[in-house]
């Protein structure tokens, strides 16, 4: 079996991390990506696609308003940040309903649903890849930096640019703190500054302040500070 795949989003931090999951996936093919739903309907017009991974807040044209026009749709997954829509679009007929960020595991899960859709009597092993393998891929000097989530100890922003530190290495890359926050996991993850985000695993040393990730002291914000402290189990004392 083979299934040919197209993404329709226009965030490419998301075209990223999807375009890697169906990259792990031996029978998933990717052949065409869209950043709006005017050049989607001409590589469906031009391509055979079987499974289109689709965004909902899509410029020009938003994706349930495209999904309405199409007569003869392929199989749909929608990836999005918007928990509402989830409903609305399963009048659409659409095999899974993914919420950004979102982990290779639930990924995994929506293409057995596609592999049941397409093939409902065939038994096809579907592969298992370990969650320690999940990635993001950042633009450094015009090439694509491959990081492993569980390598990273900390993000910090420096205006237009992140700065991610990892256990091996720090590298600078030009994109906005808000939109990487919205692609890491959140169980991993907390925003704990406007300029930090850490890795919950890696903190050493915390206090109603700070939080200590190896020799690097790094401030809690003061309107993260209640919240931080109480995902983190932290009761500051008087």
């Amino acid at each position: 079996m083979n299934v040919k795949c197209a993404i329709i989003e226009d965030e490419p931090l998301a075209v990223e991390v999807i375009s890697d999951f169906i990259g792990q996936v031996p029978f998933l093919e990717l052949r065409a990506v869209c950043n709006d739903a005017f050049s989607a309907m001409e590589v469906l017009q031009n391509q055979q696609i079987d499974l289109i991974f689709l965004d909902i807040h899509l410029p020009k044209l938003k994706g349930l308003d495209f999904l309405a026009m199409l007569k003869k749709p392929p199989l749909v997954v929608i990836t999005t940040a918007y928990h509402e829509f989830a409903l609305k679009s399963y009048e659409y007929n659409v095999i899974d309903y993914l919420l950004k960020p979102i982990p290779f595991e639930r990924f995994m899960a929506a293409i057995s649903k596609v592999v049941d859709r397409m093939h409902p009597q065939k038994e096809i092993e579907i592969p298992v890849v370990a969650n320690d393998d999940a990635c993001l891929f950042f633009m450094v000097n015009k090439k694509k930096a491959r990081i492993l989530l569980n390598s990273i100890l900390y993000i910090e922003s420096q205006r237009e640019y992140l700065k991610i530190v990892t256990d091996t290495k720090t590298i600078l890359t030009r994109y906005l703190i808000a939109s990487v926050e919205k692609e890491l996991p959140p169980e991993s993850f907390i925003r704990v500054h406007r300029s930090f985000i850490v890795a919950r695993k890696k903190i050493d040393l915390i206090d109603a302040n700070s939080i200590e990730i190896g020799k690097n002291e790094i401030p809690i914000g003061r309107s993260y500070k209640n919240s931080v402290l109480q995902i983190l189990g932290f009761k500051e004392t008087n």
